[in-house]
């Protein structure tokens, strides 16, 4: 069954609509059609409708990729049914037959999938950026808010920021504008085109040292850790054996014994799977060899970056840092945005060197920046003391009511005219 998709960033519950507009087979009935499978005598009533959980199922298939994936079920010993195991316990071999899908784009898919679900707001509008987003200081994720404004504008403030009590788990809301990150991940990237179009061979060896020195150092640390964590299951061990024993020779009671087991039984438990993930991040830190010939490759595919789609966000960019405001509340403050792509990590194209005239002169164009921000500033404080805030604040609230209260009534106004037409 071969046929173009060409719907980029469109998500499991999109496709099916579009695969059943455009009366491609589900499985089973092509099969039927080639003469194998199980539903040679079934009656398919609906042959186009696909189910959005058939689409996540082939795009999470490692298959694909031309690998066999082998020992997916088990059978219990007991009522002999075979059921699903984890991925963990899946035996893989690797290039077996022709790949489909090159690994990038499966990846790439995988790291949309992985993020938070994009569940529509009250626009009917999903955003790009949501699950990439994190807090600076908590680590938590940022979530988007529209103003209702009557403007729409996308910000992204903290999650645990908003928990109740607000400002208790994560003490600023870290507030951004959409518009902004996607601007400066757009000039991001053009500059490193530009940088790559440049000097090539520069470009590699900036990313090269940048990414050696922060690789380095956290692979060391991912080293550092896996081995306490395994000092620490080792000690559980001997500590499991310990308290059986004292059980057995009724040093301790049964029921402490218990307490202390399901203790140690849980963290062992924890302890296995931390190990299990940083094994497999230091082990694909050592196989991935040519980071900056994929990303030096994924980014000649795009002439230039006037446009971001989902799919090409997620193609670039890990995660993306946000820092609160050199002056918490001021439209106008500076807020630092750190961006990680993937392969190369956070990179940052190196800045020329200015003279000491252009440094003087663009030291005081942000001197005055600076003074006129904290000018505003103190006056917006001085106006939230006397009141003067608050009273602007009841006017537009009134305004905005009033325009509310005008937009019912001509909604009113035609829903009674067309029950008229229809009489």
């Amino acid at each position: 069954m071969h046929f173009s998709f060409n719907h980029g960033g469109a998500g499991p519950y999109r496709i099916d609509r579009i695969l059943e507009q455009e009366k491609i087979d589900i499985p089973a009935y092509h099969q039927r059609k080639l003469g194998y499978g199980l539903h040679q005598h079934k009656v398919f009533k609906y042959p186009y409708r696909w189910c959005s959980s058939t689409i996540v199922h082939i795009l999470k298939k490692q298959e694909y990729l031309g690998h066999t994936v082998n020992f997916k079920t088990t059978k219990h010993y007991k009522d002999k049914k075979s059921k699903y195991v984890s991925e963990d316990n899946w035996l893989i071999f690797k290039n077996t037959h022709e790949p489909i899908i090159d690994q990038e784009t499966f990846d790439n898919v995988q790291r949309i999938r992985a993020n938070v679900k994009r569940y529509p707001d009250g626009w009917g509008e999903y955003h790009p950026l949501t699950g990439l987003m994190y807090c600076a200081d908590c680590g938590g994720k940022l979530y988007v808010h529209r103003t209702n404004n009557y403007k729409k504008v996308p910000n992204y403030v903290c999650g645990n920021y908003t928990k109740v009590p607000c400002g208790t788990v994560c003490k600023s809301g870290h507030r951004i504008k959409a518009e902004a990150v996607l601007t400066f991940i757009q000039e991001t990237l053009k500059d490193i085109k530009s940088f790559l179009n440049e000097d090539n061979e520069a470009f590699i060896q900036s990313i090269k040292n940048d990414m050696e020195e922060q690789e380095k150092q956290e692979i060391e640390k991912k080293k550092n850790l896996l081995t306490d964590s395994k000092n620490r299951l080792q000690e559980l061990e001997r500590l499991m054996c310990r308290i059986y024993e004292d059980m057995i020779l009724n040093k301790i009671p049964q029921n402490r014994y218990e307490i202390l087991n399901n203790q140690y039984e849980t963290e062992q438990k924890s302890l296995s799977q931390e190990v299990k993930k940083l094994e497999n991040e230091i082990k694909r830190y050592e196989e991935e060899k040519d980071n900056t010939n994929r990303f030096i490759n994924l980014i000649n595919r795009y002439e230039n970056f006037d446009v971001l789609t989902t799919s090409m966000i997620n193609e670039f960019i890990e995660k993306i840092i946000i820092h609160e405001r050199e002056t918490k509340g001021s439209v106008t403050s500076k807020q630092k945005i750190e961006i990680y792509f993937n392969f190369i990590g956070n990179y940052q194209v190196p800045q020329k060197e200015l003279s000491e005239e252009e440094s003087q002169k663009i030291e005081e164009e942000e001197r005055k920046i600076k003074e006129r921000r904290e000018r505003l500033h103190r006056s917006y404080l001085k106006r939230k003391a006397n009141g003067k805030a608050k009273e602007y604040e009841e006017r537009y609230k009134a305004k905005r009511d009033t325009l509310n209260e005008e937009k019912m009534k001509l909604l009113g106004k035609i829903q009674r005219e067309i029950i008229l037409e229809q009489k």
